[in-house]
């Protein structure tokens, strides 16, 4: 089966991995890509920078490297893919990349950080400056079976199905909606916390997104906190201090078997391929249209009607059936990649640049 990598969008730090800086309008091969594209295992992007793991579990990384946030021992932008080899000594079986920043999973369970810690997304307190070489975050002793980065706060699900949140990139919004109010520990924690309001559940896959955070169960339950600003959170509070459960009446009363999270929406697919889509739609992201919810009547100003159609999970059929989707919508003027391996070829996202692994 022959695979190639292709990228293209916004391309300002060399994040591309084509070898230049210019913006890309049409799909481009890579052909000099370090490692095989038919060993590619699953790519990731961040605010800036670009990964690819291969089937070996080694990692290549390329562009925005200026809080060291490849891992490669410097601050330079890195245009090409390049073999991080602070970590030959592991198989990495997972990364994600937040805003600066980069979480890596590694087979034993453990996981590793680098880049920028102003915030604590690092998960390693005692680390003032950026981190060039990913580091043990040595607090997290239990197993770790998924990660995930949002802007400037990162999540880890353990093998017994806890979930831990660091980084205090939430705090300010938690603190301006809950006023003299305590806020729990992990909004505010600089290395890994419990997440609180989880007790009774088991939690297998999570999701962050600049604001807010997801988790989904092993019974196929999602529990969202966090900014709900864009309704992403099918809730009426603008900010969820703690983890409240989307209804199972949202997904056509079906179980979720994967969820995916933009800066502003959420993309989840349910055990039998559907796919909804919810939260930020100005850009066309949620790959839908408005949909008038039952008994809520159509409103006159366009951006409140918007904001009102789109706050509830809407199926989209043309995606059911997907394998596999990348969501990613960062703010205005930034780099955020998406991707997409799947037998359909389906992007959803408002994402600048993209890299994407098509398969014939």
């Amino acid at each position: 089966m022959e695979m190639e990598l292709f990228a293209w969008g916004a391309n300002s730090y060399g994040q591309l991995g084509l070898g230049h800086k210019e913006d890309v309008l049409v799909p481009q091969a890579l052909k000099d890509v370090s490692c095989k594209c038919q060993d590619i295992a699953s790519i990731a992007g961040g605010g800036g920078h670009s990964a690819v793991i291969t089937g070996g579990g080694q990692l290549f990384v390329c562009g925005h490297n200026k809080d060291g946030q490849l891992g490669l021992n410097h601050t330079e932008d890195v245009l090409h893919f390049t073999l991080c080899t602070a970590l030959s000594g592991f198989c990495v079986k997972q990364v994600a990349c937040g805003w600066d920043f980069t979480i890596i999973l590694v087979g034993s369970g453990l996981v590793l950080s680098c880049g920028s810690n102003s915030f604590g997304q690092l998960g390693v307190p005692q680390i003032s400056g950026p981190c060039l070489i990913p580091q043990k975050i040595e607090s997290l002793k239990e197993k770790v079976v998924n990660v995930a980065a949002g802007l400037r706060h990162a999540l880890a699900a353990t093998d017994s199905g806890l979930v831990l949140q660091w980084g205090t990139g939430m705090a300010t919004r938690a603190k301006r909606a809950n006023q003299g109010k305590t806020l729990p520990l992990f909004l505010t924690a600089k290395e890994p916390c419990e997440v609180t309001g989880l007790e009774d559940v088991k939690v297998k896959t999570v999701a962050a997104s600049s604001y807010h955070s997801v988790s989904l169960t092993d019974e196929g339950h999602l529990y969202v906190w966090g900014s709900n600003k864009h309704g992403q959170l099918v809730s009426k509070e603008i900010f969820l201090a703690e983890p409240k459960k989307i209804e199972t009446q949202f997904f056509s009363h079906e179980k979720i078997a994967a969820v995916w999270s933009g800066w502003t929406h959420l993309v989840a697919q349910t055990e039998t391929g559907k796919v909804f889509t919810w939260g930020r739609a100005d850009y066309g992201q949620l790959g839908r249209h408005a949909v008038v919810p039952d008994g809520q009547e159509l409103c006159t100003a366009s951006e409140q009607c918007l904001e009102l159609l789109c706050n509830i999970p809407v199926s989209v059929p043309c995606l059911n059936g997907a394998s596999q989707v990348a969501s990613a919508s960062p703010g205005d003027g930034t780099n955020m990649g998406c991707a997409v391996m799947a037998q359909k070829q389906i992007f959803v996202s408002r994402s600048q640049s993209k890299l994407s692994v098509m398969q014939n």
